[in-house]
């Protein structure tokens, strides 16, 4: 009733004669809440005035195990949990028993593992292990210890390029390690361990495998257990766990490696955990059998192979030391759910290892955005942003200023000018290194930041010019040098506009990954893109163009031929690639405002907003840093307003944005990712004009043609479907 009073609410069945103030006003929100219930899906959420997103992540969701926690009052220290019998060392005086327990451990690790790679804290999941917490217990007992030893070393290294990332804070791992016994310098003695017990594994199973009578492995070599039906089943199931654990271990240390030197090594590793992992699913079903567990369903139930629970771990053990937040009920993940994450986590891997390091900025960028587009999770994003940024250079081996000469088509000789040391170049370069970093990061986070950026762009392009007019000049001693410094300013300031417009043209496309926009928000978001792509195309022709008269220039012949001449005005392919995308992006503006004009698609009736605040909502950002220049709702409406399809069928965009990329085709056949674009962009147009022709022969005013877009051809440029209901 006290918090009823405090909120102004009535609930049904109560009537209001709560005692209010006087000016409070009462109202029943029930039917509010029941029709926000059965219109908001899983994860949506209301943004009002005074309960922003941070309000939100800030607030408690019930039946989330990461928001609504719990109170957890059984407690016990670890030395109680010890001489409870909860990490028993030995584990069992059985051998078949104990080999049996060790490998449910190590699935349990491994789920662990996961969980806290997945966001959940370090001393609640891997640290939940009892042996981990008091090592030297199981130092009598090889198998073990050295397991619990490279899972120690592992976790450093996970921990050690995540925070020298600093990328943890856009996600919520945790890399506070609250005096756990993480500290330390590498041991190197956990991986000679480690490989002694997995050569006398090997022997045993080698042995397995030629005896002609299973007695003499009792004579030759002491066996893991006393089931010898079992020798080679239990053998194979260790070897493959230990082997995957070190070459794990071994890719991380290789990637970390300067300069990208250890690339080719690490993908080697990566290839052998790789298929490590599959034996190691193929153990299952022998440890199933083994421990006479008959259900199939049991590995998605529980967190090991053989579906039974593991020994020494206590989830409650550290939960005190979660502070300052209350303790998380953690439920961690299942054993094939675990093996599918490391299976994806080395896949990405492997792809950050594959990366060329060529040090051409568009390759760089091509190949992050390319890799984000396999969702990686933080751990492979971590790896990729140390391997790009090393030591404030491009792989920790190009300088910035080379870098940034190359992208704007300057000759090589003026990476060792002066400018460099001018306080705004400084500023530039690193700008372009918070690019990379930011483009590492997960798509929701990348989105905001790029956001902020883009007045970032603006600022320095605006410094650049100043110290060129009140620096260079008079710095230039002869007319040469002040030459020389007019020309490298001038394409260093038209690469900025270009890269300005490049961020935030992935700005908006991001909005479609995280699905941010609306079918009746479409047509101004593909309207923004157009105009965006028009400025980028024309700073990208701006640059090849004076990076194309400075090469003539230099084998320039006495008498051009006609057909040099006219080879001068072609427009370059990487300039006819954004036209594709330009007159993709304009034809989908100018259908959908001409079905809205023609009330086909109707906007959201609601009291929330209009459609000059849903304009301003989503390109705040972009109209805060003038990007393009005189570019406003009132100019989004003046370009839409008298769009219909009698216009369109005069000049379909659809068509021209077909015909460029069949012939532009020819200019990329070396390279795979723009070919794969073209075809995607080739198949929207396409379509979208036999959509747009069927749309004007049968007239929108029929009442039966249902009109909808879907994205199964391109992943951001939207296929409009008619049928007929």
């Amino acid at each position: 009733m006290a918090e009823q009073s405090a909120l102004g609410i009535s609930m049904p069945g109560q009537g209001t004669s709560i005692p209010c103030g006087q000016n409070a006003v009462w109202a029943d929100v029930a039917p509010l809440l029941e029709a926000a219930c059965q219109d908001l899906q899983d994860g949506e959420l209301i943004n009002g005035d005074n309960f922003n997103l941070f309000a939100a992540m800030s607030a408690l969701e019930i039946m989330d195990p990461k928001m609504d926690s719990g109170m957890v009052c059984n407690y016990c220290s670890l030395d109680e949990a010890i001489e409870n019998g909860a990490a028993p060392v030995p584990i069992s005086f059985d051998k078949t028993t104990d080999v049996r327990c060790t490998i449910d451990i190590m699935d349990h690790l491994l789920a662990c593992e996961a969980t806290w790679h997945k966001g959940h804290s370090l001393a609640q999941t891997v640290f939940s292990c009892l042996y981990l917490l008091r090592p030297d217990r199981t130092s009598g007992y090889a198998l073990l210890h050295s397991y619990c030893k490279v899972i120690l070393e592992t976790c450093k290294a996970v921990l050690s390029v995540v925070s020298y990332a600093r990328t943890h804070e856009e996600e919520d791992i945790f890399t506070m390690t609250y005096g756990l016994p993480l500290s330390g310098d590498r041991d190197e003695k956990s991986l000679s361990m480690l490989n002694v017990v997995e050569e006398t594994i090997s022997r045993q199973l080698r042995a397995c495998k030629t005896s002609s009578s299973k007695r003499r492995i009792l004579e030759d070599i002491e066996p893991l257990q006393s089931n010898l039906d079992l020798e080679e089943g239990y053998c194979k199931a260790l070897l493959c766990r230990l082997r995957f654990r070190k070459h794990f271990y071994h890719a991380l240390t290789c990637m970390r490696r300067p300069q990208g030197r250890g690339l080719e090594l690490a993908r080697k590793h990566i290839a052998s955990c790789i298929s490590e992992l599959e034996c190691i699913r193929k153990s299952a079903e022998f440890l199933r059998c083994s421990a006479r567990r008959t259900s199939t369903d049991c590995i998605n139930a529980t967190t090991t192979a053989s579906g039974c629970q593991p020994i020494g771990f206590d989830a409650s053990i550290n939960s005190r030391l979660s502070a300052p937040m209350p303790p998380r009920s953690i439920k961690i993940f299942g054993w094939e759910k675990a093996v599918d994450y490391f299976v994806k986590l080395l896949h990405d891997l492997d792809i950050v290892c594959s990366c060329s390091l060529d040090p051409s900025l568009e390759c760089v960028l091509n190949f992050v955005v390319k890799f984000q587009k396999y969702q990686p999770d933080l751990v492979s994003r971590a790896h990729l942003q140390v391997l790009l940024v090393q030591d404030g250079k491009l792989y920790g081996r190009d300088p910035i200023f080379a870098v940034i000469t190359r992208a704007a088509g300057l000759p090589e000789v003026t990476n060792n000018h002066e400018i460099q040391k001018n306080e705004s170049i400084v500023k530039l370069g690193q700008l372009l290194i918070n690019l990379l970093k930011i483009l590492c990061t997960n798509a929701a986070w990348q989105r905001r930041k790029l956001g902020r950026m883009l007045q970032d762009w603006r600022v320095i392009h605006a410094q650049i010019e100043m110290a060129f007019g009140n620096d260079f000049r008079e710095a230039s001693s002869t007319t040469n040098n002040e030459n020389l410094c007019i020309k490298i300013i001038q394409q260093i300031l038209i690469w900025v506009e270009e890269q300005t417009y490049w961020t935030a043209s992935r700005f908006l496309i991001l909005g479609f990954e995280l699905e941010l926009y609306s079918l009746h928000e479409y047509c101004m978001v593909y309207w923004y893109i157009y105009v965006v792509l028009i400025k980028l195309a024309e700073k990208a022709h701006m640059k090849l163009s004076i990076s194309n008269a400075t090469a003539k220039r230099k084998t320039k012949k006495k008498k051009d031929s006609p057909k040099d001449v006219t080879r001068d005005y072609q427009i370059p392919p990487a300039v006819l690639f954004l036209q594709c995308q330009i007159y993709l992006a304009e034809g989908l503006s100018m259908m959908l405002a001409a079905l809205r004009n023609e009330h086909r698609i109707l906007p959201l009736p609601g009291p929330f907003n209009t459609e000059h605040e849903i304009f301003i909502q989503h390109f705040e950002l972009l109209q805060r840093a003038c990007l393009p220049d005189n570019i406003s709702y009132l100019s989004f409406k003046e370009s839409t307003v008298h769009a219909s399809f009698s216009t369109l069928v005069m000049y379909n965009y659809f068509k021209e944005a077909q015909r460029i990329a069949k012939e532009v085709k020819s200019s990329f056949c070396n390279d795979p990712d723009k070919m794969a674009e073209l075809r995607r962009v080739e198949q929207v147009a396409e379509h979208n004009s036999i959509a747009l022709n069927v749309i004007c022969r049968v007239g929108t005013l029929d009442p039966s043609l249902k009109i909808s877009f879907e994205f199964s051809h391109h992943p951001y440029f939207a296929t409009a479907i008619v049928k007929r209901c």
